[in-house]
């Protein structure tokens, strides 16, 4: 049995997925920026204890976690006709796994000794200076791991948007494969860009967490 692989259709394939690539990048980049800043805030305002707001929150977080992605992007797609599909995308899946990076800032945050925070008080810290200066330094060398891997979990989920019509890349390799017949040299092109993208993802955010390590 031999594999029908065409060279001529993998080389007239290449800038186009690559064009679509830009759109799969775009989304995990600004999408990683929410997902990190929204969970970062969720899980400072978490720890104040303040139940009115932690338990709406703790329920709205625990529901998006629990449900599918495409169930997410789905439901606000057609709740929000006019507005764009890439902009409805990209903030629900930076939602999405704000969620996730919420709970690894909530356990980075808890395994930060006890005596750090009562030697801020000792010390007579501000609030804001103890988060800052102290807690929050000492959190992050723990968390980067899990940053990174949801991270690149977002970056191999972006194939979910093509349900709301965003042509990232494997949207645009699925939509060659079917204008030219030829699924398997796109689809296997797209699943090795996916590996080489994140790959130096991978190699930087160990080379950031040795050097938290030092620090």
């Amino acid at each position: 049995m031999s594999i029908d692989w065409s060279w001529e259709t993998t080389w007239d394939v290449l800038p186009v997925l690559l064009e679509g690539f830009k759109t799969t990048l775009l989304v995990t980049v600004i999408g990683s920026a929410i997902a990190i800043l929204a969970g970062l805030i969720v899980a400072v305002i978490q720890q104040t204890g303040f139940k009115p707001v932690t338990w709406p929150l703790s329920f709205a977080f625990t529901f998006i976690r629990s449900t599918p992605l495409v169930v997410q992007l789905t439901a606000v797609y057609v709740a929000m006709p006019t507005v764009k599909p890439l902009y409805i995308g990209i903030a629900v899946i930076g939602v999405h796994y704000a969620t996730y990076q919420s709970e690894a800032f909530r356990a980075g945050i808890d395994a930060v000794p006890r005596h750090q925070w009562e030697a801020c008080t000792a010390l007579s810290l501000p609030r804001r200076r103890t988060w800052i200066a102290v807690i929050l330094p000492q959190a992050l060398r723990g968390v980067v791991p899990a940053l990174g891997n949801n991270i690149v979990a977002m970056f191999k989920d972006t194939p979910f948007l093509s349900v709301i019509t965003v042509t990232e890349m494997v949207r645009v390799a699925q939509v060659y494969g079917g204008d030219h017949f030829r699924y398997m040299e796109a689809l296997t092109l797209a699943g090795l860009i996916f590996l080489v993208a994140s790959y130096p993802t991978s190699l930087l955010i160990r080379r950031l967490e040795a050097r938290l390590a030092r620090s």
